[in-house]
């Protein structure tokens, strides 16, 4: 039942922050009057934040060996973000406001999913993460629908829409409270001392490669706000927008429980590199194709790209880690993709405003394919 808790915490709150996310690229670019190279960085620094902070929570969550405390909080400051989008009137409070949502979702990513670990015995781990990623990117594909709906209601009042936004992020928050509990008989955690650096020797090979892989996903997949601003070059109506967002959150949903399932069955190590060939065509589409169709092709195949690689690659953490340091291994592991995201939605604004949406789609493809020979020259594809 805990994880089933924790998948509708997931869920209300990505209802609640993609109501968000879906409108704020056009928000910021036609109501503040931001560039897209604005955008790229706040979603770089936003995201970065979120995933740089995840390595110290989850450290904390070791050392405590707790980790309800830590996700209650992240979860509520999530929540208690949304109303400062509604009042924002400069890109400088968006800004704050982003990234006070993002430190939030930093501070609960790697004890919750360090708990989902501690909850879900491990030959059911790729389903319990799959599971819990599925009812989460629900959320993901509800919260633009709603979107839509609200902008139409209120008449593309986008303040309005923010402020009721909150709504489910409280939701989310109580779900959470009262509905998810913290195993009696958890792993032996780091409680009652601080984590040496001896303790980062004892993670094996196979976990570095891990975090490896998760950084080079991260250089090759920038911002979905580039998804939500490609439609919108092409011609798809401001209340439109979210739909975006839907699309890929349907595909990707739908994706990541079998992916999880049948990762528990026949190996992870291959849907990561079908995930890579997807998100490389993915790519090539975005640049290449300016019709509708083919657009929201290349978002479909964006979003089948994610339910075959995240839950997948949330799994491998927990398989090559010492039980006892979970927390820490997953904030590793986000640490490092924090840095790649930076690098790459800061890189993606710069050649959007510099060259044009063609180059930050044909620069993704490049990187995605890069990173599938480095993972078929390293010889994992075929060892896992």
């Amino acid at each position: 039942m805990g994880i089933w808790a924790l998948g509708f915490v997931s869920l209300f709150m990505d209802v609640s922050s993609e109501i968000v996310h879906g409108l704020l690229p056009v928000f910021l670019v036609t109501v503040l009057g931001a560039s897209v190279t604005a955008v790229g960085v706040l979603e770089g620094l936003a995201e970065g934040t979120a995933l740089i902070l995840k390595v110290f929570s989850g450290s904390l969550s070791d050392i405590l060996g707790r980790r309800k405390p830590l996700v209650l909080l992240g979860y509520g400051m999530g929540a208690l973000s949304k109303p400062f989008f509604a009042i924002a009137e400069s890109v400088a409070v968006v800004y704050a406001a982003r990234i006070f949502d993002r430190i939030g979702k930093g501070i609960r990513g790697a004890p919750r999913d360090a708990l989902v670990a501690d909850l879900a015995p491990a030959e059911v781990r790729g389903r319990a993460f799959g599971l819990r990623q599925s009812l989460d990117t629900v959320g993901a594909f509800l919260g633009p629908a709603l979107a839509i709906v609200l902008m139409r209601w209120s008449h593309d009042d986008f303040r309005t829409v923010f402020w009721i936004a909150a709504i489910p992020g409280l939701i989310a928050v109580s779900v959470l409270y009262f509905g998810v509990r913290e195993p009696d008989t958890a792993p032996a955690t780091a409680q009652g001392r601080k984590l040496a650096w001896d303790d980062l020797k004892k993670f094996q090979r196979s976990f570095w490669f891990v975090v490896a892989a998760g950084a080079l996903f991260q250089l090759a997949r920038f911002s979905e706000a580039f998804l939500i601003l490609r439609a919108s070059d092409i011609g798809l109506a401001l209340e439109w927008a979210p739909l975006v967002l839907i699309v890929m959150n349907i595909v990707y949903s739908l994706a990541a429980y079998p992916v999880g399932y049948l990762s528990d069955r026949i190996g992870r190590a291959w849907f990561l590199g079908a995930g890579l060939a997807v998100l490389c065509a993915a790519d090539m589409l975005l640049a290449l194709d300016d019709s509708l169709p083919g657009i929201f092709t290349g978002i479909a195949l964006w979003g089948l790209h994610m339910g075959l690689t995240q839950g997948i690659l949330a799994a491998l953490v927990a398989d090559t880690c010492d039980a006892r340091l979970r927390g820490t291994a997953f904030g590793l592991f986000n640490l490092f993709s924090a840095i790649a995201l930076v690098l790459a939605s800061t890189l993606a604004g710069i050649l959007w405003d510099q060259v044009g949406p063609m180059a930050t789609f044909l620069a993704g493809a490049i990187l995605a394919m890069v990173s599938l020979v480095a993972f078929s020259v390293g010889g994992y594809m075929s060892s896992r």
